[in-house]
């Protein structure tokens, strides 16, 4: 059987601010945007070339705006990545590894500054918050370990 991963619902309190976040300063895609009735509103965005998307709206979710973290989008190259995320307006820290090699720690606990050593592979990261305060972390994979 095989599950997949196809959409992650964010808590917002601004449907349009998070629309223009998710659009513009991240470059998604908007797949749909449909005001169902007073009170529910479904937008669907999905990130450059994510085959998960993410959904936001009214309606959609009692979570707190804000409140879902540690959502990541992986990319190939974590200094183009910041440099193009900054250049877009969106606050990036980093790029940093975490001090035992292995995954970075909650927080900011053993954060390194700047990417891991020899750009291993999994080790470097940079992240972001949306205007809500939903947390991302972007985390560089240039070779992916054997069966992923």
């Amino acid at each position: 059987m095989d599950l997949k991963l196809e959409v992650v619902v964010l808590p917002v309190s601004d449907v349009d601010r998070a629309k223009d976040f998710y659009t513009r300063q991240l470059g998604g895609r908007l797949d749909a945007d449909l005001p169902v009735k007073d009170g529910y509103r479904v937008v669907q965005v999905t990130p450059p070339g994510s085959a998960c998307s993410v959904i936001f709206g009214e309606g959609i979710t009692d979570a707190e705006p804000g409140s879902a973290q540690g959502l990541y989008l992986i990319v190939s190259d974590i200094e183009k990545a910041h440099e193009e995320l900054t250049g877009r307006g969106v606050e990036v820290t980093g790029p940093f590894h975490d001090d035992t090699g292995i995954f970075h720690q909650a927080g900011e606990t053993g954060r390194v500054p700047g990417a891991a050593p020899e750009r291993a592979s999994y080790g470097s990261f940079a992240s972001f918050t949306d205007p809500d305060g939903n947390g991302w972390v972007l985390q560089e994979i240039t070779e992916r370990l054997p069966g992923r």
